[in-house]
């Protein structure tokens, strides 16, 4: 394999793409249904969750390898245009259109569509621009606020005429029918089902939003890990829970973290519902004096740990977890199952 090149990471990141939700994470279900054409590039790279990588000498037989979506050139005075499935019906807060790695080949520019739909759109459904033109540049991250507040489903991104994106982020908030989960017992920290991570001490190793997301871990790096620590304390992660509600179970799952899991681990938990102040800068100085929701228990390597009944401490509703491991190490994925409030 030739040398790889990774995509920098963008720098001034706005506050709507900070500890968000990607819906248009591969990683999370989003799914590439179509496109106008995929010539040099497939439509569903633009969805990988990893960030875009170049590799100088790779070439396959279509031309040069590309990282991300890219059509050919075209010689009609049409556009192209692909359709994407979310990974969960939401609302969406604004877009990183990523060119990175695309200098004399990225798309001028783009304009991006929604719909509501219970199955794949056809040629009958209703769009609706949520983003009007954007011009693009060669090699850059574009984060651009949307200022629709429903929810969508799926999105037709328009490219002007022709191009590559290397990665499309659409950051929002999953929308979870209350009526419809009301007295069922659901994760209520899923990303899936409005579940984010806020804050952390340290997340050097792994993808850290992964801690959150279905299934179980696919390798080591697919999960929240910290460094090794060389001083006193212990790491944590804060998280939002999608909704209020009341848990009755844990699980903690240390999947690929064989000399590198936790020694033990606890769970900590607030209910800020009515805090009137910007919750996600205030928690971390409040974390520390929450309420026990689990006592410390010892983990072990590369395994699902259940903690239900009596283990969970019955503390009414809350809003924000606090997970501690000590002294440090990996985690794969947190589930916290109970009904809203």
């Amino acid at each position: 394999m030739t040398d790889q090149i990774f995509a920098a990471e963008p720098a001034n990141i706005p506050a709507f793409a900070r500890n968000a939700i990607n819906l248009a994470s591969a990683g999370l279900g989003a799914r590439a249904l179509q496109a106008s054409d995929e010539f040099f590039a497939p439509l569903a790279r633009m969805l990988d969750d990893n960030a875009a990588v170049f590799y100088p000498e790779k070439y396959d037989d279509n031309g040069k390898w590309m990282d991300g979506w890219e059509t050919r050139r075209r010689r009609d005075k049409g556009h192209d245009h692909a359709v994407v499935a979310l990974a969960a019906r939401g609302q969406i807060d604004g877009f990183d259109i990523d060119t990175s790695h695309f200098t004399g080949n990225y798309a001028p520019a783009c304009r991006i569509e929604a719909c509501r739909s219970e199955t794949d759109p056809d040629d009958v459904t209703d769009w609706f621009e949520i983003l009007p033109m954007q011009a693009l540049t060669g090699n850059s991250h574009h984060f651009v606020a949307c200022a629709e507040t429903q929810a969508w489903t799926h999105l037709r991104v328009h490219i002007y005429p022709d191009g590559g994106v290397a990665r499309l982020r659409v950051f929002g908030t999953p929308t979870l029918d209350a009526v419809a989960v009301a007295g069922q017992e659901i994760d209520l920290a899923a990303s899936l089902n409005g579940g984010r991570i806020i804050a952390y001490s340290d997340a050097h190793f792994g993808t850290y939003q992964r801690l959150l997301a279905p299934g179980r871990g696919l390798n080591m790096g697919d999960g929240w890990e910290t460094r090794r620590r060389r001083s006193p304390g212990h790491d944590w992660i804060i998280i939002a829970l999608g909704s209020r509600g009341v848990i009755s179970g844990a699980v903690v799952d240390t999947a690929f973290y064989k000399g590198n899991f936790p020694d033990s681990c606890s769970i900590q938990a607030a209910n800020l519902s009515d805090f009137s102040g910007d919750v996600d800068d205030a928690v971390v100085a409040s974390s520390m004096f929450w309420d026990p929701l689990l006592e410390s228990v010892k983990l072990s390597a590369d395994k699902v740990h259940e903690f239900t009944g009596d283990q969970i401490t019955k503390i009414g509703p809350v809003t924000h977890i606090r997970l501690n491991i000590f002294p440090d190490g990996g985690v794969s994925r947190l589930r916290l199952s109970g009904t809203l409030a």
